[in-house]
């Protein structure tokens, strides 16, 4: 996996190869990436997670929750010293190049790039659904919905980062106040008893009133557990359009890891116990079924809905986000079509944004399927999760001596929880939806062949991922010598 391609000694566009595929630097401080880091993940609060009652009950997700949360708080850790090590646009990518040659950083990339293509597709599906449940001006969900949605949000991404960054970040404030006060409306309603009140299934291994699908029903439940963070590892996608990238990523991951940690246990408690978690196990707007117990709407539950819809908005225009910085990362390095990484004049990768927002748009207005495409993006998560705590893990054995402004407590010991959970998270997906999991694969395959046949030697030196596995490579060769 580490034996080095030929790589192209310079594109073949000519010497401002890099200066027409260049970011727009300096957009960013640890403020607007920590409210960027949020708001990948926010929509999760609103609404999925319950489904892993369904799957596990109460127990049986919570510690789902636990255990993947754990995977969540070591994998942003090594993250976050790997990113202070390489402050690129590849994220997960240019970490897994230098680790793991150039098949592991396009494996990794291809991975994260399943990921941010499918969440906005179901996302957008989510949001065309709460619209019509709102009724909106009269508006339905369909695909002139999510059309209208896919070009809003495209556009303003094309107007430039800061701009961006500066609503998401205003749109992820509401949906996180409006979770705290649902938290703490529907707290007064607390019950323990209402928690464990989903029907046991005797014939289940290890099955009792917490746990009522059994001890399966625990590893069955982490795609959901996940929901809660999903996201939350693109925050080094913005490397490269980020104030003093090395202090400024480190910063932003552990914090915006540690609102979702508390987002996500007042969430789930708060919802579970004020409703009951029968109650809320299949709803599509569980925080509003918690603060309707008579079935009937109040001003409170509107509000929450309405901030439902915010937080979705939230996540959906961040993993466009992430999802183009991927692309174009891939595409300047020659892994990808290179005219994929051209930027504007405002320094936005434009066909970055538009190829993969429509293919989204696509999937969106043909399959109708959000829950089918976030399995497929959550499988796509886990692989690179995989490989982003492998990396960690090699460049600490191979490269002791390399330069780290920051510095994963724990070391490997850290990494490896977040390599075992995440295969066990990966295995997870097939217990909840075979289907998914394998077109995920089938994709993986057509995209590996892509590579394997073609552009593998057709790497562009320049780029600065590859810059910095050739240092890699250099140095071993001189100390070798």
């Amino acid at each position: 996996m580490s034996q080095e391609p030929t790589l192209t000694p310079a594109a073949p566009e000519g010497d401002d190869y890099l200066e027409r595929r260049a970011l727009r630097r300096g957009s960013a401080g640890w403020v607007l990436l920590t409210g960027l880091g949020v708001a990948y993940v926010v929509s999760g609060d609103y609404s999925g997670w319950n489904f892993g009652l369904a799957e596990g009950g109460f127990g049986g997700l919570a510690i789902a929750m636990v255990l993947m949360g754990a995977m969540y708080t070591c994998m942003v850790f090594a993250l976050a010293e790997l990113s202070s090590i390489l402050p690129t646009a590849g994220g997960g990518y240019g970490f897994a190049r230098r680790a793991l040659g150039p098949w592991g950083g396009f494996l990794t990339g291809t991975a994260i790039l399943i990921e941010y293509v499918l969440a906005p597709a179901a996302i957008v599906i989510f949001i065309g659904d709460y619209v019509e449940s709102l009724g909106l001006f009269g508006l339905e969900s369909g695909w002139p919905m999510y059309l209208v949605c896919f070009a809003i949000f495209l556009g303003i991404h094309l107007w430039g980062v800061g701009e961006a960054l500066r609503f998401s970040f205003v749109v992820t404030g509401i949906a996180v106040a409006a979770l705290i006060v649902f938290a703490l409306t529907a707290l007064p309603d607390f019950s323990f008893a209402s928690l464990d009140d989903i029907p046991v299934d005797s014939s289940a291994a290890g099955s009792n009133s917490w746990l009522p699908f059994g001890l399966l029903g625990i590893w069955a439940a982490f795609p959901f557990g996940m929901w809660f963070f999903l996201g939350v590892e693109g925050v080094p996608l913005a490397a490269e359009e980020t104030k003093d990238p090395a202090r400024t990523l480190p910063k932003a991951i552990r914090w915006s890891m540690g609102i979702l940690v508390v987002l996500a246990v007042v969430t789930f408690f708060a919802a579970a116990g004020a409703r009951g978690s029968a109650a809320i196990q299949e709803a599509g707007n569980p925080l509003v079924e918690a603060l309707q117990p008579n079935g009937k709407a109040t001003t409170l539950s509107r509000i929450v809905n309405y901030a439902g819809l915010a937080g979705l908005v939230a996540s959906f225009f961040s993993l466009i986000y992430a999802g183009s910085r991927q692309l174009f990362a891939l595409s300047r390095a020659g892994y990808l079509p290179r005219f994929l990484s051209l930027t504007s004049g405002r320094k936005a990768p434009y066909l970055g944004l538009l190829v993969p927002g429509t293919i989204g748009f696509l999937l969106a207005a043909v399959s109708g399927n959000g829950a089918r495409m976030l399995n497929i993006a959550v499988f796509g998560a886990t692989i690179s999760y995989a490989l982003m705590s492998l990396s960690h893990i090699v460049l600490r054995r191979r490269e002791p001596e390399l330069e780290r402004p920051y510095r994963t407590p724990g070391g490997v010991l850290t990494s490896s929880v977040a390599l075992v959970l995440a295969c066990a998270a990966l295995v997870a997906t097939f217990l909840v939806d075979v289907a998914a999991a394998l077109i995920a694969l089938a994709v993986y395959v057509v995209a590996l062949g892509y590579f394997g046949l073609y552009s593998r030697k057709r790497l562009v030196a320049k780029a600065p991922e590859e810059e910095f596995a050739a240092l890699a490579a250099a140095e071993a060769e001189l100390a070798r010598d």
